[in-house]
Parts: structure tokens; C-alpha cells; sequence
């Protein structure tokens, strides 16, 4: 066992969305930053793999657009629910947002982080270390000083830094040692995910929830297969029912997967999420500053968590790249960072509240198999409603673009 100090302008805890997009984006400031990633690789199924028109348009602005557009990808135009008459009431229609990229890319989320982590490589300041481990935070003179870690040989160090971004997630560490504590907000139900093989005759242009005899699911079109979200209430034990009893759930619900449950062989094939809906109060401490989950984690109803999270990094990395270049930000600067993304993150989940009481516990309790009939009628007299929802999925109240600082000619997909 080795230990060791070594010292950075910014330590990034975490290699999903938010933290790559921080330090790619404060690379390209020029501020030395190290992101410390867990595991060997990004290649774990059932992470978030949309993405959304506000970040398309940012990989445009970072001269990535085309390189991701070359990736496997299915698009979704549209987003609804079944209502119990057999027809769709249409919720986000994207169509109506003017932007480069109306739709949201369904992309495994592998290789979106490989690319950013591929164009983060080049520049000179920018390190990724893999199967780095945080361990805990350093703290000096009554301020976070950077963190502990082990690596996956044994070895353990500290990294002092002006500045540590926790991007770990719903269940952040950072967040827990730095004694910041979020609120919680009620959540009825967990999620339950997997995979089925996919038709090249099925159409996947639009996200049609399924609601049946108190089940949900979630099929989503992936090229090749669908990743599915099979909501359960809050609580319940899938696994010891066993994967009989869950193969019939699914197929009582989505019946044109009947010809294929039996590809899960058992519930080994079926993935949890604990679901959790919360915000902290305060997303900093002194010398630390929680973004994406840490600061907020979201319900997976719109798949707006991936969206938020590189919205908080690019907010962070415009604020803080001049201050960092400088040395350590105050405090107030990186409070800078909650109050200009609060009330975008307030709004969508708000609106993941709102659909919680008003679709998914009903359906779970058995009142109704689809929205309330108010909701309905109201759509489906002002179509041009589903606009608003498109613009709170898919782009936020106040999308975020790439600093001047951070924008670069496109790549072609080639290169």
C-alpha cells in the first residue's frame, strides 16, 4: 500500500454525465482537473441513455455533434399516455421546440461518456483516472481541501484540490461527509428494469407508457431491443415472487412481449432502482459543491435526471472556470451555481409530482388505467399544449450552452 499527495485546481467525484461535462468544459478553460471514476469502464446497463434536445444542441455547440449522431441511436419525437377508451393523449410533442435537434437521442449512455471522455483526453489539462475510488473528504482550516482515495491495486492518497465537484449521485458520499442532508419528497414507486429483444418492424418514433390492472411499464425503443421500466409500488419484493410471476406481469401489461419474456431467464436479468425524488437546501460547502443527483436526484418519470445534471455542470463550469483559473472560488461563488439552476430543477420536479399523484398512484391503486379524464379532454382540445411539457422535458426552464471558452469547430465523425 502506497500513500500519496498530489494536488489539482478541481477533483470531479464521479464519472457519469454531470462529471464528464465539468471536466471536459474546465479542461477546455484551462483549470487542471482530475475526475475519479470507480469503476474500470462505463459499461453498466440500465443507466439513463436519454438524451435531450438542450444537451444536443450543447454537443453542437463543443464541436461533438456529429460524432454523436454517428453513434447506434433511436430518436423519440413524442412522449403520451393510453387513455382507457384505446386512444393516446399525446403529453410532449418536441416537434414544436425550435431547436437544431427536436427530439430526445436514445444512446447507451457507455458510449456518450466515452465520447466525452475521448474529446476530454485531449486536452493537456484534463485526467481521468479509472478504478479510483473516493474514500473520503480532506479538510483544512474548516473548508473542504480535496479527498482520499484508493485505487484498485490497493494504493490510497490524497488529491488536495481548490475545488471538489461531487457529481456521485443519488447516494453521494461527498454529499453525506460533507454533512449536507437533502429533502426527501414522497416517490410511490421503485423501478424495476430490463431488457427485451426489439423487431425491426416494431416503430419506436414516440414513448407510450403501458397502464393495466394497477401495473406500469415504460417500454423504451433502443435499436435492437427495448429497455423497459416495469414501475412497482414503493416497497414491493419482485424478486421473491420470482421471475414466473414477473414474466406474467409483464405480459398481462404488455401483451405483444408475450412471444418474449421468456428471454429473461431470471430475476438476475431484472435490475432495482430504488427510486428517490429529493433537493438539498444548500448544494455547497466551502471547497465542495454537489450537482446533477447529488444535488437533486429525480424521478426517472420524463428522463429528465441525465438533462439536469449536464446542466448543472455547464452552469457550474461557466461560473467557476475564472475563479478556479484564479485559485480557490469563495463560497459565494459556487452558491452562484444553486441560485441560477434552482428554479429549473424546482419546475420538472414539480412536474414529476404532479404526474406521480395525478397518473402513476392512481393507476397503482387502481382507480384508473390513464390520466384523469380532465387531463385529457384538456389536451386533446389544445394540442399545442403539448408543447409546454416538450419544453420542460427537453429543453428546461433555462437550458444551459457552452461558454465561449468551451466551444470548438464540429469534429467530423470520422476523426
Amino acid at each position: 500500500m502506497v500513500e500519496m499527495t498530489e494536488r489539482t485546481g478541481c477533483v470531479v467525484i464521479g464519472g457519469g454525465p454531470a462529471g464528464m461535462v465539468a471536466g471536459l468544459l474546465l479542461a477546455r478553460a484551462g483549470v487542471e482537473v482530475t475526475v475519479l471514476e470507480k469503476h474500470a469502464d462505463f459499461l453498466r446497463d440500465f443507466r439513463g441513455d436519454t438524451v435531450h434536445p438542450s444537451t444536443l444542441t450543447l454537443l453542437d455547440e463543443l464541436g461533438l455533434g456529429e460524432k454523436f449522431h454517428a453513434l447506434p441511436h433511436s430518436e423519440l419525437r413524442s412522449a403520451g399516455f393510453p387513455t382507457e377508451d384505446g386512444e393516446m393523449m399525446k403529453l410532449a410533442d418536441f416537434s414544436w421546440l425550435k431547436v437544431p435537434h427536436p427530439y430526445i437521442a436514445m444512446v447507451p449512455q457507455w458510449d456518450f461518456l466515452d465520447l466525452l471522455a475521448e474529446s476530454a483526453r485531449k486536452e493537456p489539462t484534463f485526467v481521468l483516472r479509472m478504478e479510483t475510488e473516493v474514500t473520503g473528504l480532506v479538510r483544512e482550516h474548516g473548508r473542504v481541501d480535496g479527498v482520499t482515495y484508493r485505487t484498485a491495486g490497493g494504493e490510497t492518497g490524497e488529491l488536495r484540490a481548490d475545488l471538489v465537484i461531487a457529481a456521485d449521485g443519488r447516494w453521494s458520499q461527498a454529499r453525506r461527509e460533507a454533512g449536507l442532508v437533502p429533502r426527501e419528497y414522497d416517490c410511490p414507486f421503485d423501478v424495476w428494469w430490463f431488457r427485451l429483444s426489439r423487431r425491426e418492424d416494431e416503430e419506436g418514433g414516440m414513448l407510450l407508457p403501458k397502464m393495466r390492472d394497477r401495473r406500469f411499464a415504460v417500454p423504451l425503443p433502443r435499436p435492437g431491443y427495448y429497455q423497459i421500466a416495469y414501475l412497482a409500488p414503493k416497497g414491493a419484493d419482485l424478486r421473491r415472487e420470482g421471475i414466473e410471476a414477473f414474466r406474467e406481469n409483464v405480459a398481462q401489461i404488455c401483451p405483444e412481449f408475450r412471444d418474449r419474456v421468456g428471454e429473461l431467464r431470471s430475476m438476475d436479468d431484472v435490475k432495482f432502482l430504488d427510486v428517490r425524488l429529493n433537493l438539498l437546501r444548500k448544494w455547497h460547502v466551502d471547497g465542495l459543491l454537489c450537482v446533477g443527483d447529488a444535488a437533486h436526484a429525480m424521478s426517472p418519470i420524463g428522463g429528465v435526471g441525465i438533462n439536469l445534471a449536464v446542466q448543472d455542470a455547464v452552469a457550474a463550469a461557466t461560473l467557476l472556470a475564472e475563479p478556479l483559473r484564479r485559485g480557490r472560488p469563495p463560497a459565494a461563488a459556487l452558491a452562484k451555481v444553486r441560485a441560477r439552476r434552482l428554479a429549473a430543477t424546482l419546475l420538472v420536479q414539480g412536474l414529476q409530482r404532479l404526474l406521480h399523484r395525478g397518473v402513476v398512484r392512481a393507476v397503482m391503486a387502481g382507480r384508473r388505467n390513464g390520466p384523469p379524464a380532465p387531463m385529457i379532454k384538456l389536451f386533446a382540445r389544445f394540442p399545442r399544449l403539448s408543447a409546454v411539457p416538450a419544453r420542460l422535458l427537453g429543453l428546461g426552464l433555462r437550458p444551459e450552452h457552452a461558454p465561449a471558452f468551451a466551444r470548438r469547430p464540429m469534429e467530423p465523425a470520422g476523426r
